[in-house]
């Protein structure tokens, strides 16, 4: 209950009660709501910097969260990069020097994004530069692994078309060393055995006896195997390709067909001494891009260093040859 109030009136000399006008009841009230509206706001206000919503609690982790994300991200981008940059310089130090091929410049495999900036959707966000720079990264990284990939097969192509020229060129003995009589006479000036005139031998004769076997001694397509040319009588004529072409005369007889393809070590004919021979032995030329050349230089896939280094002497010996 409201205390009632009075004051003292000097003209009657007595105290008269206090009325409240309701107007002025009102503008106390509507004051004091007013203020307390406004103390409120202003306690909202100063609290709503301090104090957060669950929604905003919710909204901070997950901002955090995702920092952490892009931090986490950044360090597999590091991991990535340097397992890449392993690839990378074995790829230009072994495996492109190897294969004679150019090595990829360092601005090529980590050049960026010229023109547009590719970035600008990152940007007006608290973490704009985080996300911008990681993305940009990520574009360069990818960039990279294209380059390595194309780069990888590109050795693949050159070790695939390698291991077909080093299946192809010349790189054995026709006739096995243990058939071997002799080695008759090697690439050079030798004595010719029916005109005992000096004149140049363009390959390398292996004696041995009618019927030894001889071998193919690279990959390739037979493209001749008759008698129609003179001097070689029954001969075989292998294309290896890469320029590479080997002839193998005086054979008694063929064991293989025209345009047959044959592999290094297979049999392909048998000592004879067909055409202008002076005994049986097998006549073996080698031919590069149209030149005939020594065929002492090929014979590195069955022979040891020292069993070369005793075929060297003795093809270097001006004697007279079988044919």
């Amino acid at each position: 209950m409201a205390k009632v109030k009075y004051y003292y009136d000097a003209d009657t000399l007595s105290y008269r009660k206090i009325e409240r006008k309701k107007r002025t009841t009102f503008k106390y009230a509507t004051v004091f709501l007013l203020a307390a509206g406004l103390f409120g706001f202003l306690c909202f206000a100063v609290a709503s910097n301090y104090i957060e919503s669950p929604k905003e609690r919710q909204l901070t982790r997950e901002l955090n969260n995702l920092e952490l994300q892009y931090e986490l991200l950044n360090k597999r981008m590091d991991d990535a990069i340097a397992a890449l940059e392993n690839v990378e310089e074995r790829d230009n130090a072994i495996y492109r020097l190897y294969f004679e091929a150019n090595p990829i410049p360092e601005e090529q495999r980590r050049a960026g994004f010229g023109g547009v900036n590719r970035y600008k959707k990152y940007q007006g966000f608290d973490n704009s530069q985080l996300i911008a720079e990681t993305n940009k990264r990520l574009d360069i990284l990818e960039k990279a692994i294209v380059v390595q990939s194309k780069s990888l097969d590109e050795i693949a192509k050159l070790a695939e078309d390698k291991e077909k020229f080093l299946e192809a060129i010349p790189a054995i003995q026709p006739v096995s060393n243990k058939d071997l009589t002799r080695m008759a006479s090697g690439y050079g000036y030798r004595t010719d055995p029916f005109t005992k005139v000096r004149k140049f031998h363009f390959g390398m004769d292996f004696t041995a006896p009618r019927g030894t076997p001889v071998y193919a001694t690279g990959d390739g397509i037979v493209r001749r195997a008759d008698n129609s040319s003179t001097g070689y009588g029954k001969h075989i004529r292998v294309d290896h390709g890469y320029g590479y072409i080997t002839l193998y005369a005086h054979l008694y007889k063929y064991n293989v067909r025209v345009n047959q393809r044959v592999k290094r070590g297979d049999l392909i004919g048998f000592v004879g001494s067909t055409g202008r021979s002076e005994a049986p032995h097998l006549h073996y030329e080698v031919f590069k891009d149209g030149e005939r050349i020594n065929p002492i230089n090929f014979y590195y896939g069955n022979l040891s260093p020292e069993e070369f280094d005793v075929l060297l002497r003795k093809a270097s010996l001006e004697n007279q040859s079988l044919d």
